[in-house]
């Protein structure tokens, strides 16, 4: 067993234009203030991180590692989480994702897709520079608004979205193998791999390849109303992320899953800061170390209620709480009776 490394901190929700978050000398001393050890870089965010320049040159990441190391964190992560949403897009999200991709992009979905495809390719380059293993990302939908199955969908159509997705994200993720970074999924609704059993159709078209990876997020499952407890020990051995998310589901006899067309503060289902929701942290993190998980607790602070700046710093605490030290001997060592071979086959009647 592993101790999990953290905290850390997501820092896409944060990233604006005023100080201390419009750049990164500023953002990770604050990270870094408040009892952060870590932060997860939005790749997509030129306030803090410039991409391209990432995947060509080794000297630009040595210069903002060091710079965050002297401020007191590690980089932990890139994440592509707006450029992976463009690799696959349905026509009728169209217009609504046209902000995630450069302006001359916009209004032209293919070129879009294009760009989109090659921004995670760099993301996987940058990696590599960073010293980083791996990388967050989602991974577009095709077939989310055939979600439900009403009007009854027609053979095949599932089958022919997820040919396609996989078709797409093969030759990123053979990309992802040639950097020894494995990419790793937010399991998240809106996205085709919303839960384990979509993440497993991607998979099996994927060949299993051995870096479509899983980023654990249980916030999204208690939403979904999905045990987010046994999908830690179904998928252990694919989890190479973990988002620290908060959430809470209190369905009414007016509205349920699907929350009504209500904003997150009046949904049945809400986000909230760390210890505000319903999800069980001590078994979540008890699973995890059970699991031999070797990666970092990350905050993805989202909230209906609470201000970022203090989420962001009860959140550093409630993860240092969480974190279990894994011990190194058995509880019952000073038991031990010191007994050999020979003694286990007299003890057996043998």
């Amino acid at each position: 067993m592993r101790t999990i490394k953290g905290p850390a901190l997501f820092l896409a929700q944060f990233a604006g234009d005023a100080t201390p978050f419009n750049s990164w000398d500023a953002i990770t001393k604050w990270a870094a203030d408040c009892g952060y050890k870590g932060v997860q870089v939005p790749s997509w965010d030129g306030r803090l991180f410039d991409l391209k320049k990432a995947a060509e040159s080794r000297a630009y990441c040595d210069e903002i590692v060091g710079k965050a190391r002297d401020n007191g964190v590690e980089i932990t992560e890139l994440s592509t989480h707006l450029q992976g949403q463009l690799v696959a897009v349905h026509p009728a999200y169209d217009e609504a994702f046209d902000g995630f991709a450069a302006p001359e992009l916009r209004g032209n979905p293919k070129a879009r897709q294009q760009w989109a495809v090659e921004q995670v390719k760099l993301a996987l380059t940058a990696s590599k520079n960073l010293g980083l293993d791996a990388m967050a990302s989602f991974s577009g939908a095709l077939a989310w608004p055939f979600v439900y199955p009403w009007p009854q969908r027609p053979a095949g159509l599932v089958e022919t979205a997820f040919d396609e997705l996989a078709r797409r994200w093969k030759p990123i993720l053979d990309h992802a193998e040639d950097c020894g970074v494995d990419v790793c999924y937010e399991i998240h609704p809106g996205e085709d791999l919303h839960d384990g059993i979509t993440y497993e159709m991607f998979l099996e078209r994927t060949g299993n390849h051995p870096r479509a990876c899983m980023l654990y997020d249980p916030s999204h499952y208690v939403l979904q109303c999905l045990d987010y407890l046994e999908n830690i020990d179904i998928y252990k051995d694919r989890i190479r992320m973990f988002h620290v998310k908060d959430a809470e589901f209190n369905p009414t006899g007016r509205q349920g899953v699907y929350g009504g067309y209500q904003s997150w503060l009046n949904r049945a289902g809400r986000f909230r800061s760390l210890g505000d929701g319903q999800v069980d942290f001590g078994a979540v993190f008890s699973k995890m170390a059970a699991n031999d998980f070797a990666g970092w607790a990350v905050v993805e602070w989202e909230c209906c209620l609470k201000h970022p700046e203090d989420g962001a710093r009860e959140g550093a605490e409630f993860v240092k709480a969480h974190i279990i030290r894994v011990t190194e001997k058995a509880f019952d060592d000073f038991a031990d009776s010191g007994t050999d071979e020979a003694a286990n086959r007299r003890m057996l009647g043998l």
